[in-house]
């Protein structure tokens, strides 16, 4: 049997022909010797920063799936938490391939396009039990309208449900490195986990116990391909990964990853709000493009005060109309705003730690941040007066009171500011924070259209 596995794309296209190119000849190859071979994708396929993938809702990231002949998906926290409840119950509609997922419901039980999981019987009558399931990432995705379980929980149920029925179990994993090994340990039954969620790459397999754990790292840099052999008395298996980049790329392969692009910009050209004047950045001062976003900030969540970065920015704002793929290209993060309610002596901790001078320099990966620098922190209607005292708007910061911060999802994981990480807070979902600029234009362009009425 031989299984090929790809994990946390991301949306980086830019070796997906080659990659595609491989996994059909080899499972040609394999089909015409008459031996059994299925294709894995273990999440994270889809993300919203790359053009193609925003402006066709995913549903082309699950047609180039088709077109590569993969066998089953599970859903990684890209798929599950940055698309809106009806995206993610439509993304899946138009796919040939199976999507795998034990531990995600809704309203009235399972998601009609998820199965907890599926047994592939091979031409020789071997029973392959393929389960699958994704990180519990609780608050966001009951923000959303789902319910996700506990996944090893759910995976050993489902494992014991299908084991006298199969020959071979292999599970489909979006929950990281840690999560694995504790799975394995307590699942002995398992012959093969595929990996993702936390990029983690195993050249020949990790092998825990008799069951062999595989990764293929992030961004189609690597393919992974493991053989399994099973005779009456023992499974072999072996692992390897093929680099993409020393796979064989054509000049229509570069045309094509350039046309998604282009088809994903197209599909953007709508018009969102008039910006009169131009918005310039600066990365590591305030700006107006800064401002702008800061008071869109407020005004949507309606907090005391906002906190952000001025990295998220990844361009300036030129005079003139502003389509959904301009609004894209300057804030393509993933990201979520976030209102969090802090005591006074809390908020003034948070402030005196933004003033760090080492922090925007910091270059930021993961998170949901797709830019490079952390720049500036920007304080919006937060503030010293000419006395140092601290204020949220025009109250003064007083330990005992509480006060209203809107920031980014970013922040609340306790990376940059541990105290945010168990703080009181509500998620803004399914909104982006190019959402929230967006509405915030047309706000503007409707008040000074009634303004000139009047």
């Amino acid at each position: 049997m031989h299984f090929y596995h790809t994990n946390d794309i991301h949306s980086h296209f830019e070796s997906w022909p080659q990659i595609s190119r491989l996994l059909c000849d080899k499972k040609r190859e394999h089909l015409a010797k008459g031996e059994a071979c299925y294709l894995f994708d273990i999440g994270d396929h889809v993300d919203r920063s790359h053009p193609f993938t925003e402006g066709t809702k995913g549903q082309g990231n699950v047609r180039l799936l088709n077109e590569a002949g993969f066998d089953a998906v599970t859903i990684g926290n890209n798929e599950g938490i940055t698309m809106a409840h009806e995206a993610l119950s439509t993304l899946y509609k138009d796919a040939k391939f199976d999507v795998i997922l034990c531990n995600l419901f809704e309203k009235g039980g399972r998601p009609t396009w998820a199965l907890p999981y599926k047994i592939y019987v091979t031409e020789h009558g071997s029973r392959i039990g393929v389960i699958g399931a994704t990180a519990e990432y609780t608050l966001f995705y009951k923000k959303l309208g789902w319910e996700v379980t506990s996944p090893r929980e759910e995976l050993k149920r489902v494992v014991k449900e299908i084991a006298e029925r199969t020959d071979v179990i292999v599970c489909l994993s979006h929950l990281g490195i840690t999560e694995d090994e504790k799975l394995v340990v307590e699942c002995p039954e398992i012959d093969v986990v595929f990996g993702a969620h936390t990029h983690h790459l195993f050249h020949e397999g990790k092998l825990i116990g008799n069951t062999m754990l595989a990764a293929t790292g992030k961004y189609g840099e690597y393919v992974g391909h493991v053989t399994l052999q099973v005779d009456s008395h023992a499974k072999k298996m072996t692992a390897k990964l093929y680099r993409s980049d020393q796979l064989t790329t054509t000049e229509q392969d570069i045309q094509q990853v350039n046309q998604l692009i282009e088809s994903g910009k197209r599909a953007m050209e709508e018009k969102v709000f008039y910006n009169a004047t131009p918005l310039p950045q600066n990365l590591f001062n305030p700006s107006p493009l800064a401002s702008l976003f800061g008071r869109a900030l407020i005004a949507y969540t309606q907090a005391d005060c906002a906190l952000f970065n001025a990295g998220i920015f990844l361009g300036s704002l030129d005079k003139g109309w502003v389509t959904k793929e301009s609004l894209h290209t300057l804030l393509p993060h993933p990201i979520n705003p976030c209102i969090i309610t802090l005591d006074g002596a809390e908020l003034k901790e948070i402030y005196e730690l933004s003033l760090n001078e080492e922090w925007p320099q910091i270059e930021i990966k993961g998170l949901g941040f797709r830019g490079t620098l952390m720049g500036a922190m920007i304080h919006e209607r937060l503030y010293k007066n000419r006395h140092g005292k601290l204020y949220a708007g025009n109250r003064e910061v007083v330990a005992g009171q509480t006060y209203t911060l809107a920031t980014l999802d970013m922040f609340t994981f306790g990376f940059f500011f541990p105290s945010l990480k168990e703080a009181e807070k509500e998620y803004c979902m399914p909104e982006l924070i190019r959402d929230v600029l967006g509405w915030y234009g047309t706000e503007l362009n409707e008040v000074n259209a009634s303004n000139r009425v009047e």
